[in-house]
């Protein structure tokens, strides 16, 4: 018979519950929207460049994911609200210091901007295409007129919006996994590299490919440091902060993390683009899969470990 002293009436395994309340639909949403704001944010990037005809699956064929992308993320959290009527009140104000407002406004704008986007490039993408209307016609000449400041607009909502997925959980300070600073970069990171790695698999263009190689290997770099330091600034906080890093560090969250996020989405991937570089024949869809197969493991591994932390002193 194994004996158990307890020396508090809260968090006994097994006995005491938590609140769960988030499922796959945010893990998804918060995927889809940095999936979106990369892919938004390195099209706008190389037009400003001047290097939209060099570019040109990066600039014209991949933000078509991007509206898509953004429409089903936003189909998932209206499926997870529970008062799904009033949704529209968050567009009734506007707060500065709330996270869901500047997510709801940033949404609000950056949707209709990447079917705009989109838009604008059909004549190009397919032959004989042509608007029905006079009016969209002169609208398609005005933006692709104003295409510069479009890009410009695109990149600055792409940020907020990459931005803003990690500051979603880190404005939970009654979760400690979440309440950290740092994973408002991290979000941004993570999605700009899923954002790469769909352009990447989608590119018949082996310059294309192999130059967002080389910055897709950047931000995986990045990305891997800022989630050491994540765990390093756990480690050496309360006793709260400590039991979160726990659930990554020989808890129930070790292996999924280790395995399918670190190894899995960053370290062969990385590997991988490595070879690449170095003139080996890798697979083209191989890192790309390994990246957006991470990218999602990670929110979702995010989002379920976070709900059980708690603050208990």
């Amino acid at each position: 018979m194994k004996e158990e002293l307890f020396v508090s009436g809260r968090n006994i395994p097994n006995i005491d519950p938590y609140l769960n309340i988030w499922h796959w639909q945010i893990p998804l949403y918060l995927f889809l929207g940095g999936l979106a704001a990369g892919i938004l944010f390195f099209a706008g990037f190389y037009v400003v460049r001047g290097k939209a005809d060099k570019m040109r699956t990066t600039v014209k064929i991949a933000p078509i994911i991007a509206p898509l992308a953004l429409v089903i993320g936003l189909g998932a959290l209206f499926w997870d609200l529970k008062h799904k009527l009033f949704f529209w009140q968050l567009y009734t104000t506007i707060r500065l210091d709330s996270p869901m407002s500047w997510g709801a406004w940033t949404l609000m704008a950056i949707t209709p901007l990447s079917f705009i986007w989109v838009a604008s490039y059909m004549k190009e993408l397919i032959p004989g295409w042509d608007w029905k209307l006079e009016i969209v016609n002169k609208m398609e000449a005005w933006v692709i007129k104003q295409r510069v400041a479009f890009a410009w607009v695109m990149m600055i909502l792409s940020i907020i919006l990459g931005v803003y997925t990690g500051i979603l959980l880190s404005a939970f300070n009654a979760r400690p996994l979440w309440n950290t600073s740092i994973l408002g970069p991290l979000f941004l990171v993570s999605g700009f590299s899923t954002g790469l790695a769909s352009i990447i698999w989608m590119s018949k263009d082996e310059k294309e490919r192999k130059k967002l190689g080389r910055i897709d290997l950047i931000f995986i770099i990045i990305e891997i440091f800022l989630i050491i330091h994540l765990f390093m600034g756990f480690r050496a906080g309360s006793e709260t902060a400590i039991e979160a890093a726990n659930l990554f560090l020989g808890g129930q969250f070790t292996v999924s993390f280790w395995v399918f996020v670190m190894v899995i989405g960053l370290i062969f991937p990385a590997l991988f683009e490595t070879l690449e570089i170095w003139g080996m024949h890798i697979p083209k869809w191989l890192p790309p899969v390994m990246i957006l197969f991470g990218g999602f493991m990670f929110r979702f591994i995010m989002v379920e470990a976070g709900q059980i932390t708690r603050y208990l002193y």
